[in-house]
């Protein structure tokens, strides 16, 4: 079969209309330029046209023609442009990027013998962990003479940073490792000379590795054109120089500029003073404002000035809000006054969205912010008919701020794109499995019970939290069927561990632990490769393969939608990781899996990746400030403007001081006037990027010490509303759903009403794509409250076994069954480290006196607290003070009371007991409990009957009616009635009552005792039952019949599960009484909360 290439129809890019001033810098004869363009004045248009104009109309060959910019996408959108007015294709490119064409010197210039291979260029992030390999060596390696004020730093992930923002600073300057030592030696700051020895060794490393980094490479450019020959034939090569955002240039390229053009020949710069927004990488204001006397023409004169007049981006409400912010930036420098007050009052002509609008918005929480965000956003696509891509959020921190944002946005149903360059790659939802199974199989003792459990429940596994704990039931009866009593069952987690290393194992127990034997298999397969010396990409490749995860992906972006959208996101990411692996394995040679993983793990900060993957349609872009400029969509969102956050006025290199660098030595450091001027100019880009809305939004809480909105805010002129409350009800498919629900069920709407809910919830039910539902919450069997209560596949406590119980367990169940089973079944009982640290130090010297191994003397007692008290934890050191009087004066009371009790004998302390009592059911069948525990003090009284001290040192109060049916007492009597205290006595012991010692509390104003309650022994009923016997009796019903009810008591109020509990409003669900018109029923997507 032959193929034919048949070009395709080549479309002609007409000449654009250029205001006047547009047309003034196309026109311009020659010689130094600099031209001031404001957003939406078309800067980027009159740069094509000017460069169009010189080859077209001045006879330069497209050769000839140098334009130079910041960004690959730039570069790229500049040389399309210019092609297509062009209407031909050229053999040079005709834009790049300052690294691009710095390399490009490396490579054409450098002696031949320097690199036998092509240069490496190291990523940021990469740089980072070089920085941080080499200062792994410490002070001990000898090679670096860092001083002792500086040793505890070495290792910490801030000083990596600010060192590597001196290497930088140093190479801007044009400084090296001998110009460093020289400012150490001046005495300025004598850490420098560390520095410089640093320095030196790093940049014999990274040649060694054949390793160059982005400020190196410029630096290296910047001295090969100081050789008069390379200056002369890169002058004699191009003829005329353009460079697009000017006003972001460093020291180091405005000397390349200066080498390549400061001969007063065609140099046209584009910028934006009011947009240096980049001075943490060197870029600093001054370099535009200084352009005209720096770049003077052939005759000596600075160079003209012209500013570009007219915005198009935005109407006039819009300009003046951004005027207001800009009057605020400074003065204009070495420019002359009159062209700078042009530039500063563009007009506004041509907008397509008439005035345009500027809102400021404030709310009480940062929770109500993200609400409200997503509801706007909502409104303004499905209202105001603005597309998704046409919207963007900005945030001063993406490190910070974008993670709740995405999370809060695409919980709302707001389709969003992050850049995969604004978070770190290791900490991309998609990588992080990957990352997990290539730690295990590198470093298989890492696999420990939270990361079996991680790998289980992320992609890689499969499984959901359900099926995990039904496979660890599973393991934990067969741990204790193989070990026959003889040893307690290994911990859940444990055998998860354990089993992911025996794939054959798994596979016995059927095809519902399938997912896990299959990752227990690529784990396997995974630690052979490694072992075999597979490189990182080869093995990531057969734990991503191994699983449906892939299919998954590719399902989701056939399917479309939001779901669409997040796979592709997890795609670009896995993608990324995939280079990042096959890009380590080239410059590495074969270091292996263990030196990857270090590397990618140990990256702290984001980089892009070298494939520019575009922006997905259809998606809000979430991204920063500074990532923001240069591009525009109809409505911006500014958000989290908070003082203290924006401006952020911290002092950078704080340590090292790289900001204070220059090549005399070290200049004062910045002041805060400065560092805010740098803030406002970035919130200035920020809010020009609108081009028809603009919102600005912060939190202002109603208390005085809470987060407060900026002083940029005011800046914008205009009127700041406060909004309070939660939006109303969110424009989503889940809301809509959420409001059917309600409406259906509500008995006060009419049945009409309530038919056609329901009639819309069929329809919505009904939808699908292929196979999948659209609103699978639209269908009644989703619906909690609807099918009928589901039974464990495993009970709670084995039912062949006696049940097993505690005096605590049988007192919760009795006060609240849903508490008991969420604390102590579920494991959510959070208990104070504080009040547990408190009470285990009392008992402990509580047990110690009784025995008499301490003297019961108060003083001595506080000499023993004193020991150990420092070792507790508390929330702030005057908590700390405040207990430890309060843990004396409950000492003194202890002393007290154990030496008032002549007619009482001590028998035990912390005496441990374990018996079997019968229990007749209800339904007359007989079980029994097994009740377990540890009484704090027994002792005999006058008549030898047995009393049962427990101590309490919490400050809840017994009441005297409770106190006669307390159970944990009551048990503790029952106990002794079968056999707990046997070998204490000689004979049948009889139970004389029990008593609560509240060693926290007096017996009465003024007195030294602690309050003791009694509970007399226990009177059996008519039934031969005691109040203890029908306690223990309920409890264990309980356990057996799994019903655990929400049971309204005085503690309620203490209770860690108020939030999930149906007894309490703010955990009302839709099985709750009255459910049905409260607010708390459904979450904003119309699933039940």
């Amino acid at each position: 079969m032959t193929y034919t290439l048949v070009p395709g129809t080549r479309r002609t890019v007409r000449p654009l209309a250029l205001d006047p001033s547009q047309r003034a810098v196309v026109e311009h004869r020659g010689g130094p330029l600099l031209v001031l363009a404001g957003p939406g004045t078309g800067k980027t248009s009159t740069l094509v046209e000017a460069v169009v104009d010189r080859i077209d109309n001045r006879g330069l060959s497209p050769a000839e023609v140098l334009v130079l910019t910041f960004s690959r996408k730039a570069a790229e959108e500049l040389r399309d442009r210019i092609a297509g007015r062009l209407n031909r294709t050229v053999a040079t490119p005709l834009s790049s990027t300052f690294h691009s064409f710095c390399y490009s010197l490396v490579r054409r210039f450098q002696p031949a013998d320097v690199f036998t291979h092509p240069l490496q260029l190291l990523s940021a992030p990469e740089q980072d962990v070089r920085i941080r390999e080499l200062l792994a060596g410490g002070p001990d390696t000898g090679k670096v003479g860092w001083p002792s004020s500086l040793e505890q730093a070495l290792r910490t992930r801030g000083f990596a940073e600010q060192l590597r923002t001196a290497l930088a600073r140093a190479r801007e300057l044009s400084l090296d490792p001998v110009d460093l030592q020289r400012i150490a030696d001046s005495g300025a700051l004598p850490e420098w000379s560390a520095v410089a020895e640093f320095f030196e060794e790093y940049l014999d490393v990274l040649d060694a590795q054949n390793h160059i980094d982005y400020a190196e490479l410029v630096h290296r450019a910047v001295r090969l054109t100081e050789d008069p020959d390379v200056r002369r034939q890169l002058r004699e090569e191009f003829r005329a120089i353009f460079v697009d955002e000017y006003q972001d240039t460093d020291p180091a390229q405005v000397r390349l500029l200066q080498a390549l053009g400061g001969d007063g020949r065609d140099l046209v710069v584009v910028g934006d003073p009011d947009q240096s927004i980049y001075g943490f990488r060197g870029a600093d204001v001054r370099g535009i404002l200084r352009f005209p006397r720096e770049f003077r023409t052939r005759s000596g004169d600075p160079a003209p000035v012209l500013p570009l007049r007219t915005t198009r981006r935005f109407g006039p409400r819009l300009l003046t809000a951004s005027r207001r912010v800009a009057a605020g930036l400074g003065v204009s420098g070495g420019i002359e006054p009159a062209a700078f007050e042009a530039f500063r009052t563009p007009r506004s002509e041509g907008c397509p969205y008439g005035a345009g609008r500027v809102d400021a918005l404030t709310f009480t929480s940062s929770g109500a912010e993200l609400a409200h965000l997503a509801d706007l956003l909502r409104r303004a696509h499905l209202e105001d008919g603005i597309p998704w891509t046409e919207m963007a959020v900005l945030v001063r921190s993406g490190l910070r701020s974008i993670p709740p944002l995405r999370r809060a946005l695409v919980g709302a149903g707001v389709p969003v794109e992050v850049a995969t360059d604004e978070v770190p790659l290791r900490q991309e939802p998609a990588v992080q499995p990957l990352l997990l199974g290539l730690r295990v199989a590198a470093h298989p003792d890492s696999l420990d019970p939270e990361v079996a459990q991680g790998l289980l429940m992320s992609p890689l596994g499969g499984m959901d939290a359900t099926a995990v704990r039904r496979l660890a039931r599973r393991l934990r009866d067969e741990d204790r069927e193989a070990n026959r009593g003889e040893r307690l069952p290994r911990p859940s987690g444990e055998l998860l561990a354990a089993s992911l290393r025996d794939p054959v194992a798994l596979e016995l127990l059927g095809d519902w632990a399938r997912p896990a034997a299959r990752l227990a298999r690529l784990l396997s397969a995974a630690r052979e490769q490694v072992g075999a010396g597979e490189p990182p990409e080869q093995v990531l490749w057969t734990l991503w393969s191994g699983t449906p995860w892939m299919r998954r992906l590719r399902s989701a972006v056939d399917r479309g939608g939001a779901a669409a959208r997040a796979a592709h996101r997890d795609l670009d990411a896995v993608c990324a990781l995939f280079e990042t692996a096959a890009r380590a394995e080239e410059r590495s040679e074969h270091r292996g899996v263990a030196v990857f993983l270090a590397e990618i793990e140990g990256q702290r900060i984001p980089a892009d990746t070298l494939a520019d993957r575009g922006v997905r349609t259809g998606a809000v872009r979430l991204l920063t400030a500074h990532r923001s400029k240069g591009l525009e969509w109809r409505l911006v969102v500014v958000a989290g403007v908070q003082e203290g956050a924006w401006p952020d006025l911290r002092h950078r290199g704080s340590l090292l001081q790289a900001d204070r660098l220059s090549p005399e030595g070290l200049v004062p450091p910045l002041p805060t006037a400065q560092l805010l001027a740098e803030e406002r100019r970035l919130f200035y880009v920020a809010v020009t990027r609108a081009r028809e809305r603009l919102v600005v939004t912060a939190v202002q809480s109603p208390d005085a010490e809470g987060e407060q909105p900026s002083r940029l805010v005011s800046d914008l002129g205009v009127t700041v509303t406060s909004v309070s409350g939660p939006p109303r009800r969110p424009l989503s498919l889940g809301g809509v759903v959420g409001a059917l629900r309600r409406t259906a069920g509500d008995p006060a709407a009419s049945p009409a009403l309530r038919r056609a809910a329901a009639a819309r919830l069929a329809r919505l039910a009904a939808e699908h794509i292929g196979e999948e539902p659209v609103v699978p919450y639209a269908d009644p069997a989703t619906w909690w409250g609807i099918l009928p209560p589901t039974a464990a596949e495993v009970p709670v406590r084995p039912v062949d076994e006696p049940l097993a119980l505690s005096g605590s367990a049988v007192s919760s169940l009795m006060d609240c069954p849903l508490r008991w089973f969420l604390a102590r079944e579920a494991g959510g009982e959070t208990v104070s480290s504080t009040a547990q640290g408190f009470g285990k130090v009392i008992h402990v010297l509580a047990d110690q006196v009784t025995t008499g191994r301490v003297e019961a003397d108060a003083d001595a007692l506080s000499e023993h607290l004193q020991a150990v008290w420092d070792q507790l934890q508390f929330s702030a050191p005057w908590v700390a003070e405040r207990e430890r009087e309060t843990a004396k004066e409950a000492l003194r009371r202890l002393v007290a009371w154990h030496n008032a009790r002549p007619e009482r004998t001590p028998r035990a302390a912390e005496h441990g007991f374990a018996v079997e009592i019968p229990v007749v059911r209800a339904d007359g069948s007989t079980d029994t409990a097994r009740v377990r525990g540890s009484m704090d003090r027994v002792e005999t009284d006058e008549h030898g009957r047995l009393v049962v001290v427990d101590f309490k040192t919490g400050s809840t109060k017994v009441t005297g009616e409770a106190l006669a049916e307390h159970p944990q007492l009551g048990v503790y009597q029952l106990s002794v009635q079968h056999g707990a205290v046997d070998e204490l006595v000689d004979g049948d012991p009889v139970a004389g009552g029990a008593e609560l010692v509240q060693l926290r509390q007096p017996a009465g104003t003024g007195s030294a005792m602690p309050k003791v309650q009694r509970q007399p022994p226990p009177e059996p009923d008519e039934h031969e039952e005691t109040v203890a016997g029908r306690q223990l009796r309920t409890a264990l019903e309980t356990v057996r019949s799994e019903t655990f009810t929400a049971r309204i008591n005085p503690y309620c109020r203490f209770c860690d599960f108020q939030r999930v509990c149906p007894a309490q409003p703010g955990g009302a669900t839709v099985l709750s009484p009255g459910a049905g018109t409260s607010s708390t029923e459904e979450g904003s997507d119309g699933r039940p909360v």
